[in-house]
């Protein structure tokens, strides 16, 4: 098979953790350019392909000017850089003629997610976000016993997520409305909202939300409720200034209950009549490129397509939206 020629866009940290990822994944993947414009981000991905003992990819700093440099010569683009560029940057891999894996959130708003859509299907070419959950066997898993019916019908979600997210984001760039475009619930939350979504299947009509900002330009707290077509009725929580990390979402069937984690971290089941939760045994998540890599083998279909990352802004926007106007119900 075919190793697929790979342009990384942006190597701070969290690039730099999906990169010592795909290192390991020779056999599928090649490096082939860096498009990052901080030198030190830049010297310290250069360190993980030392230390592995590959060759260094060239940097270009400019991305404009790494298109028109490195499009020959890359099949796909992996976007992990701030939110602000993830439309115009897919957008323009996309019409280069290029797969794309995009870092969530995948883009700004609902309106950017629309037109990328759009630009997706008229380019024919495979378009992904990166949601650990939607990539992983568990909300797969638990995705496929909602659709088949053995829980019977959504009754209620109850969804939470917290971390210790406005202490290490201070002066950072996720803590810039023009940059991020929203704070924790966009940030870390949007595994949350996009795992829920995700899960559910289908439209969301209202939402009811209140957001505290504890003295940032951002979010840090979030509540909110929401209704679906079907009508459940979803709990959302978000606290981005909590002392640890953890999630939980618990989705209370006619039948049964599903418990798992945003990032598709785990996944329980109780049946009706089971005294407790038991773990679901599934096989472990390959991770976000390992899985687009299959994506574009034919081997599996997208598990997490721009659908996903409209239907999760979509959400989003309605509980800014509500929010703003002091917890006024907002349909979507």
């Amino acid at each position: 098979m075919t190793v697929i020629r790979l342009g990384i866009i942006g190597a701070g940290a969290m690039a730099r953790h999906h990169i010592q990822q795909i290192l390991k994944q020779t056999d599928t993947t090649q490096i082939t350019a860096i498009c990052e414009p901080n030198k030190e981000n830049y010297h310290k991905a250069a360190e993980l392909f030392e230390r592995a003992g590959h060759p260094v990819p060239p940097c270009e700093p400019d991305f404009d000017k790494f298109l028109k440099k490195y499009a020959k010569h890359i099949d796909a683009g992996f976007i992990i850089t701030p939110h602000n560029q993830h439309f115009p940057q897919a957008k323009a891999l996309l019409e280069a003629g290029k797969d794309v894996l995009v870092e969530k959130p995948m883009v700004m708003n609902a309106k950017e997610a629309k037109r990328l859509i759009k630009v997706r299907d008229k380019s024919g070419r495979v378009l992904a976000v990166a949601f650990n959950g939607s990539m992983s066997p568990t909300v797969r898993k638990a995705a496929e016993m909602l659709r088949s019916g053995e829980m019977g019908a959504v009754l209620t979600v109850s969804a939470n997520v917290w971390q210790e997210w406005e202490q290490f984001t201070r002066g950072q760039w996720r803590q810039d409305p023009k940059i991020s475009g929203g704070g924790f619930m966009f940030d870390t939350g949007a595994h949350l909202l996009n795992t829920v979504a995700d899960v559910l299947g289908e439209p969301f009509t209202e939402v009811a939300a209140f957001i505290d900002k504890r003295q940032t330009k951002v979010d840090i707290l979030t509540v909110a409720i929401a209704r679906t077509a079907s009508g459940a009725l979803i709990t959302i929580h978000g606290c981005g200034a909590a002392p640890v990390t953890d999630s939980d979402v618990k989705v209370f069937c006619e039948n049964g209950v599903i418990q798992l984690g945003v990032w598709g971290d785990y996944l329980k089941v109780q049946m009706r009549g089971e005294p407790h939760l038991k773990p679901v045994e599934l096989p472990p998540s390959l991770g976000v490129w390992e899985t687009f890599v299959r994506v574009l083998r034919g081997e599996i279909e997208n598990p997490s397509p721009a659908e996903n990352g409209l239907r999760m802004i979509q959400l989003w926007d309605a509980i800014k939206k509500s929010a703003k106007r002091g917890g006024e119900p907002v349909e979507i």
